[in-house]
């Protein structure tokens, strides 16, 4: 069973929705996770957006990077900058997605921001689970 490991800054969203997508697709041949620099707390509008495509992350948590560990196989950033990576991982991949918890506007134009990002995400995490299996 691979390990993946999703990283973006405060664990809020990107990675989320990522992890989200892998455990949809991949079932149980992924061990998946996903982690920041800083736990924060799971963005409302990344479930919502979530919702709308069938994937439940409402059980999803944030975590730090240090309360993930090491030894992953796939190490999968999802920053629009630079994310640490945990030592001892094996592939390394960098996805730059804009924050959409940044964007500003009413709740639709947020909304909008998530649905670009998410949907952005689903290709590469479908993408990725494709490659891996």
């Amino acid at each position: 069973m691979k390990r993946v490991l999703f990283l973006c800054a405060h664990n809020a969203a990107r990675s989320q929705i990522a992890e989200g997508f892998l455990r949809a697709y991949g079932g149980d041949r992924f061990a998946v996770e996903s982690a920041g620099t800083i736990a924060t707390s799971l963005d409302p509008l990344a479930v919502r957006t979530m919702a709308e495509v069938g994937i439940d992350i409402s059980s999803q948590r944030s975590k730090s990077v240090d309360d993930v560990g090491e030894g992953w196989d796939v190490v999968v950033t999802v920053c629009d900058a630079n994310c640490p990576v945990p030592p001892r991982s094996g592939m390394k991949l960098r996805w730059h997605f804009a924050d959409p918890a940044l964007a500003n506007g009413t709740e639709e134009e947020r909304l909008t921001a998530f649905r670009t990002v998410r949907d952005g995400i689903q290709k590469r995490v479908r993408s990725l689970a494709a490659r891996l299996s």
